[in-house]
Protein backbone atom coordinates (compact mmCIF):
# COMPACT_ATOMS: atom_id res chain seq x y z
CA UNK A 1 0.00 0.00 0.00
CA UNK A 2 1.69 3.25 -0.98
CA UNK A 3 2.29 5.30 1.74
CA UNK A 4 -0.07 8.55 1.35
CA UNK A 5 -2.74 5.61 0.85
CA UNK A 6 -1.86 3.79 4.51
CA UNK A 7 -1.58 7.43 5.96
CA UNK A 8 -5.32 7.79 6.11
CA UNK A 9 -6.18 4.16 7.40
CA UNK A 10 -3.41 4.42 10.20
CA UNK A 11 -4.96 8.04 11.61
CA UNK A 12 -8.33 6.35 12.15
CA UNK A 13 -9.19 4.91 15.52
CA UNK A 14 -10.48 1.64 16.35
CA UNK A 15 -12.64 0.23 15.10
CA UNK A 16 -13.41 2.00 12.63
CA UNK A 17 -9.73 1.51 11.11
CA UNK A 18 -9.99 -2.56 10.93
CA UNK A 19 -13.66 -2.05 9.41
CA UNK A 20 -11.94 0.83 6.67
CA UNK A 21 -9.15 -1.40 5.82
CA UNK A 22 -11.57 -4.46 5.37
CA UNK A 23 -13.84 -2.61 3.23
CA UNK A 24 -10.54 -1.49 1.07
CA UNK A 25 -9.52 -5.28 0.86
CA UNK A 26 -13.18 -6.26 -0.20
CA UNK A 27 -13.32 -3.40 -2.83
CA UNK A 28 -9.40 -3.95 -4.59
CA UNK A 29 -10.66 -8.00 -4.43
CA UNK A 30 -14.20 -7.27 -6.09
CA UNK A 31 -13.11 -7.33 -9.93
CA UNK A 32 -9.45 -7.04 -11.30
CA UNK A 33 -10.03 -3.70 -13.23
CA UNK A 34 -10.71 -1.75 -9.69
CA UNK A 35 -7.42 0.22 -8.33
CA UNK A 36 -6.85 2.98 -5.64
CA UNK A 37 -5.57 5.96 -5.71
CA UNK A 38 -6.86 9.34 -3.45
CA UNK A 39 -8.90 12.45 -4.35
CA UNK A 40 -9.58 15.02 -2.07
CA UNK A 41 -7.93 13.39 0.87
CA UNK A 42 -10.03 10.37 0.93
CA UNK A 43 -9.47 7.01 -0.67
CA UNK A 44 -10.93 6.78 -3.96
CA UNK A 45 -11.66 3.55 -6.07
CA UNK A 46 -11.53 3.48 -9.89
CA UNK A 47 -12.79 0.99 -12.56
CA UNK A 48 -11.09 1.10 -15.78
CA UNK A 49 -9.49 4.46 -14.60
CA UNK A 50 -12.98 5.90 -14.00
CA UNK A 51 -14.17 6.77 -10.25
CA UNK A 52 -15.85 3.91 -8.77
CA UNK A 53 -16.07 5.00 -5.70
CA UNK A 54 -15.34 6.64 -2.15
CA UNK A 55 -14.75 5.37 1.28
CA UNK A 56 -14.99 7.98 4.12
CA UNK A 57 -16.16 8.27 7.69
CA UNK A 58 -19.18 10.36 8.85
CA UNK A 59 -17.89 13.74 10.40
CA UNK A 60 -20.87 13.87 13.05
CA UNK A 61 -21.17 9.80 14.12
CA UNK A 62 -17.38 8.60 12.56
CA UNK A 63 -19.18 5.95 11.01
CA UNK A 64 -17.56 4.63 7.62
CA UNK A 65 -19.40 4.21 4.39
CA UNK A 66 -18.71 3.59 1.13
CA UNK A 67 -20.07 6.27 -1.16
CA UNK A 68 -21.37 5.27 -4.72
CA UNK A 69 -19.86 8.16 -7.25
CA UNK A 70 -22.95 6.79 -9.66
CA UNK A 71 -25.23 6.06 -7.04
CA UNK A 72 -28.34 7.94 -8.80
CA UNK A 73 -28.49 5.10 -11.39
CA UNK A 74 -28.18 2.25 -8.56
CA UNK A 75 -31.28 1.23 -6.90
CA UNK A 76 -30.33 -0.46 -3.44
CA UNK A 77 -32.23 -0.44 -0.28
CA UNK A 78 -28.84 -0.09 1.88
CA UNK A 79 -28.20 3.16 0.32
CA UNK A 80 -28.72 6.83 1.11
CA UNK A 81 -29.18 9.38 -1.44
CA UNK A 82 -29.68 12.29 1.21
CA UNK A 83 -29.06 15.61 -0.68
CA UNK A 84 -26.66 14.73 -3.20
CA UNK A 85 -27.76 15.19 -6.54
CA UNK A 86 -25.21 12.26 -7.77
CA UNK A 87 -24.01 9.78 -5.37
CA UNK A 88 -25.20 7.59 -2.65
CA UNK A 89 -23.51 6.47 0.47
CA UNK A 90 -23.89 3.18 2.17
CA UNK A 91 -23.90 3.31 6.06
CA UNK A 92 -21.16 0.61 7.74
CA UNK A 93 -21.31 -0.04 11.32
CA UNK A 94 -18.14 -0.96 12.52
CA UNK A 95 -19.74 -3.24 15.19
CA UNK A 96 -21.09 -4.99 13.16
CA UNK A 97 -20.10 -8.19 10.45
CA UNK A 98 -19.74 -6.16 7.45
CA UNK A 99 -22.95 -6.89 5.16
CA UNK A 100 -20.43 -8.36 1.65
CA UNK A 101 -22.83 -9.61 0.01
CA UNK A 102 -25.18 -6.09 -0.13
CA UNK A 103 -21.79 -4.26 -1.05
CA UNK A 104 -21.19 -7.27 -3.76
CA UNK A 105 -24.89 -6.77 -5.16
CA UNK A 106 -24.38 -2.88 -5.31
CA UNK A 107 -20.91 -3.41 -6.98
CA UNK A 108 -21.95 -5.88 -9.55
CA UNK A 109 -25.00 -3.07 -10.48
CA UNK A 110 -22.50 -0.57 -10.42
CA UNK A 111 -20.42 -1.95 -13.08
CA UNK A 112 -23.07 -2.88 -14.80
CA UNK A 113 -23.83 0.40 -15.45
CA UNK A 114 -20.01 1.09 -17.05
CA UNK A 115 -20.48 -2.67 -19.30
CA UNK A 116 -23.71 -1.93 -20.24
CA UNK A 117 -22.72 2.33 -21.60
CA UNK A 118 -25.06 3.70 -18.87
CA UNK A 119 -22.20 5.41 -17.67
CA UNK A 120 -19.32 5.90 -20.20
CA UNK A 121 -15.65 4.80 -19.63
CA UNK A 122 -13.37 7.41 -20.20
Amino acid sequence: MKEEFTNFYLEQEEPQKSTLLALRSIILGFDSHISETQKYGMPCFLYKKNIFCYLWTDKKTAEPYILMVEGNYLDNPALEQGTRARMKIMRINPEADIPIQTIEEIFKDAIDLYQKGIVKLK
